[in-house]
């Protein structure tokens, strides 16, 4: 058995198609959810842009990632990912705190486990939607683990 004298992983053919098909499944869903969010309205409020915001934001640093094949920019669509799973807690919590406003309104004397029940099983707005923003998040997080990009040294060019 030899070993390779380059210390740099090599990428197998298999990986390679295994990261693009994970690419295109976060791609798809960026679009399909981005287009939700649009088609739903979902621009009342400051707070209602932001997940809209980070999914233009992560096809820009994806196009630029077409562009120039550098590490920067998978590092910062890294950050990206970090910042989508903090805005899909905040969503989440945006939700369902809408929630238990509407269904207290609905019916006042409603607490406890009751009130959870109800306010998280809401439709207006859906409690769980914000965690689409999560599962995309991990998904671009694989699309970067392990990345060559990430793992080989940069040459600096004169």
């Amino acid at each position: 058995m030899s070993v390779p004298l380059e210390t740099e992983p090599v990428e197998t053919a298999l990986l390679r198609r295994l990261r693009a098909f994970v690419l295109l499944l976060f791609l798809l869903g960026l679009l399909g959810a981005g287009a939700e969010l649009l088609l739903l309205g979902h621009t009342e409020d400051r707070w209602q842009y932001t997940p809209l915001v980070l999914m233009a934001l992560a096809l820009l640093v994806l196009g630029w990632r077409v562009i120039d094949r550098r590490r920067v920019n998978l590092r910062i669509f890294q950050v990206l990912m970090l910042a989508w799973i903090v805005s899909g807690f905040i969503g989440l919590w945006l939700h369902y705190k809408a929630n238990i406003e509407f269904e207290l309104e609905m019916y006042p004397d409603l607490k406890g486990l009751a009130l959870f029940w109800k306010a998280i099983k809401g439709t207006t707005p859906p409690s769980l939607a914000p965690g689409t923003m999560i599962q995309l998040a991990l998904l671009g997080l694989v699309y970067t683990y392990r990345h060559p990009a990430l793992t080989r040294k940069e040459r600096k060019e004169n």
